[in-house]
């Protein structure tokens, strides 16, 4: 895309933004500054995390100092990967009610961003130090998240039909 389209295509989404604006209600033009500013109160959250993940990153293949194939260094550094993952999802699922494609944040998308952030802890867990009630509670939270998310899915597609 050249310049001269890329700045229509702005000056287009601008205009459309300014039409939107000009007929939301002052609670829906409150709901999209708070998006707004959570969106970048994230982004910025996003930056620092993934330039200290590339810090540790580079440091591992820069002074060798230690073994990426160690477990719990893995483990930290995909855990590391993960939380970014999960901030990005999180930052998207707001970016939906920016763009006013949804009005409020899907349970659906609370749901897959908790059943994330569990498979998060399960990589990062340290089994000969957890006690096997804590993994029972944990694969019982993902049971929930997914019994939930699957009726919420089940729900919109009979409606659909």
């Amino acid at each position: 895309m050249n310049q001269e389209a890329a700045s229509t295509a702005i000056k287009s989404r601008f205009a459309q933004a300014l039409t939107q604006w000009n007929v939301m209600t002052l609670y829906e033009r409150f709901e999209q500054g708070v998006a707004l500013i959570l969106t970048g109160l994230i982004a910025a959250i996003i930056m620092v995390a993934l330039l200290e993940l590339s810090k540790e990153v580079f440091q591992l293949v820069l002074v060798d100092a230690a073994n990426p194939l160690d477990h719990t260094l893995f483990q930290a550094l995909f855990g590391q990967i993960l939380t970014v993952l999960i901030a990005l999802e999180f930052k998207h699922s707001i970016l939906k009610v920016v763009a006013r494609k949804e009005s409020i944040i899907q349970v659906k998308t609370v749901l897959l961003i908790g059943l994330l952030a569990i498979s998060r802890k399960f990589i990062v867990l340290d089994i000969g130090e957890i006690q096997a009630d804590t993994i029972l509670a944990l694969a019982a939270a993902v049971v929930a998240l997914a019994i939930a998310y699957w009726l919420i899915r089940e729900r919109e597609n009979s409606r659909a039909r």
